[in-house]
């Protein structure tokens, strides 16, 4: 029986795909959340490289996909806040306007 290692930033990638659906109605959460994508990269490509050696694959994977989740609702988040504020900056130049 061989000792396997633990895929490295699994836990973190994990905690931070979790934190990114949280926050995602915040601005942190797609921050959080694109970290988490960033750290899973070099994990995913070890474990394909030699599944053999490394362990915790599926807790990097889970994060990994909760990272997306989150990077995609935070962005939304973002774009809801932009659309807003064109909308009332477009209202209170009308308004400007209009009363001069």
């Amino acid at each position: 029986m061989e000792n396997k290692q633990t895929l490295p930033n699994a836990t973190a990638v994990l905690v931070l795909g979790i934190c990114s659906i949280v926050f995602s109605c915040f601005f942190v959460g797609l921050v959080l959340g694109i970290i988490g994508l960033v750290l899973s990269t070099k994990g995913r490509k070890l474990y394909k490289e030699n599944p053999d050696l490394y362990e915790g694959y599926g807790q990097l994977n889970a994060g990994w996909i909760m990272s997306i989740i989150g990077t995609i609702m935070g962005g939304l988040y973002v774009l809801y806040w932009l659309i807003i504020v064109a909308i009332i900056g477009g209202a209170g130049f009308s308004l400007l306007h209009f009363l001069n």
